[in-house]
């Protein structure tokens, strides 16, 4: 059964207290496939400012870094933020702080790239609706939005394919779609903000 309202961040710390890679982020090759293609989606561009959503225990984050001057990658788990600044303890670049996305979100910064993936299925409508118009804020004009999420069954409040959609949605006209893929088990949306 789904749940009704946005999972909080005791979940996640629940998940990782109980072991360092509950989702096998380290180990699946369905992970390491979708993060080559997250990777692959991005292109040659270099990113001055990029923010990773849900970073978890760093596996992504430890890939983004090279693609970006400088990562701010963010979670709601304590536990797992440990795990990512050891795995990223090499990367002056990186810099991890613990925040719970919509409704705390970094002050005053703007991205040319931010990046959800398998995070936005976690949110209720009323969050979604939050984490658009605090997007909107964060992402700088042209900044790039890569959106990677599973579109099997879920028990959380959103699948992939609704919470993408709500997304879409509450950022309207402001983003425009340069990339929309559907591989087996997840889709991948890459939206640039529009100029001003």
């Amino acid at each position: 059964m789904r749940a009704a309202k946005s999972l909080p961040p005791e979940y996640f710390e629940r998940m990782f207290a109980g072991t360092p890679d509950p989702w096998e982020f380290e180990t699946s090759p369905y992970e390491k496939a979708k993060y080559e293609r997250t990777l692959d989606a991005l292109g040659e561009r270099r990113f001055r400012r990029a923010l990773e959503i849900g970073c978890a225990n760093g596996v992504l984050t430890e890939r983004l870094a090279g693609h970006c001057e400088e990562l701010l990658a963010i979670d709601v788990s304590e536990t797992a933020l440990g795990a990512a600044r050891a795995r990223c303890a090499g990367y002056n670049n990186v810099q991890l702080t613990r925040l719970s996305f919509p409704g705390e979100a970094p002050i005053g910064a703007s991205f040319d790239l931010i990046v959800l993936s398998e995070v936005a299925y976690y949110w209720d409508e009323t969050d979604l609706s939050l984490a658009g118009r605090k997007l909107l804020d964060l992402l700088a004009p042209a900044g790039d939005l890569l959106l990677v999420h599973w579109t099997g069954e879920t028990d959380y409040p959103q699948s992939g394919d609704d919470a993408v959609e709500s997304l879409q949605g509450a950022l309207g006209s402001w983003v425009e779609t340069v990339l929309h893929e559907r591989r087996t088990m997840y889709r991948l949306d890459l939206w640039r903000r529009r100029p001003s």
